[in-house]
């Protein structure tokens, strides 16, 4: 097993974690908004010190690679990137979505084996980014950005198997779904790095690893910038 540096910034959640043998060793969250900026060094410190202070040499980092915050997920593929030069170890891309999945896997009780996963991130109006998944992590919709309607996930909803809804993005999809016998709703599912524990071993295991120099994050769509309006004098 490796001894892996966890960084979790594409959302509203800042949060690092020092994992090895499939435990958590150290961590740090933040979950007061968007301070990526201002705290992640110092999460970033925190969990290697505590690796100096027990002798443990890291192997990896992994990233969330998104669907998220542009702004979020730059911060903390810079901050990746920037240590996996410095230590000259590799780097692991964990998509935002499949953590999203593999944390409602692990920590929800009672799932019945064919229930779809279906996670959210939030995007603006009616639109998410999402994708589904089976129990074995197996992608039954690819990632994307969609915009939520009544026809949406027909296809899934036609397999009449349960469909369980998670993510910041999920309150947008109960309002169309809340009668849907089939759909249940998994509140207060953020992606945080503690979670990337299963994921990035996986990764490490199979030797797969992203480019340091040119790996972007996971956007699924342009960036959109907006101009600011001038100001009245």
């Amino acid at each position: 097993m490796a001894t892996i540096l966890n960084i979790e910034t594409s959302g509203t959640t800042c949060s690092a974690a020092l994992t090895s043998e499939g435990m958590i060793l150290a961590h740090r969250e933040n979950f007061d908004g968007r301070n990526h900026a201002a705290l992640l060094s110092d999460f970033v410190k925190y969990c290697l010190d505590h690796a100096r202070e027990h002798s443990m040499k890291l192997d990896a980092v992994a990233v969330s690679m998104g669907p998220g915050s542009y702004t979020g997920l730059r911060i903390g593929l810079s901050e990746g990137k920037g240590l996996a030069y410095a230590l000259d170890i590799p780097m692991i891309g964990i998509a935002t979505l499949e953590l999203l999945a593999t944390r409602v896997m692990f920590s929800a009780d009672d799932i019945d084996p064919d229930t779809i996963f279906i996670p959210m991130v939030d995007a603006r109006r009616m639109e998410v980014y999402t994708a589904a998944y089976d129990f074995g992590l197996q992608p039954l919709l690819e990632p994307q950005p969609l915009i939520l309607d009544e026809n949406s996930y027909a296809e899934l909803r036609a397999t009449g198997r349960p469909l369980l809804f998670f993510g910041s993005g999920a309150a947008k999809a109960q309002e169309i779904f809340a009668n849907d016998p089939q759909a249940r709703f998994v509140p207060d599912v953020e992606p945080l790095a503690v979670d990337m524990v299963a994921l990035a071993e996986r990764a490490y295991a199979q030797r797969s690893f992203i480019d340091t120099a040119y790996s972007t994050p996971l956007y699924l769509k342009d960036f959109q910038a907006t101009t600011p309006k001038n100001k009245v004098l």
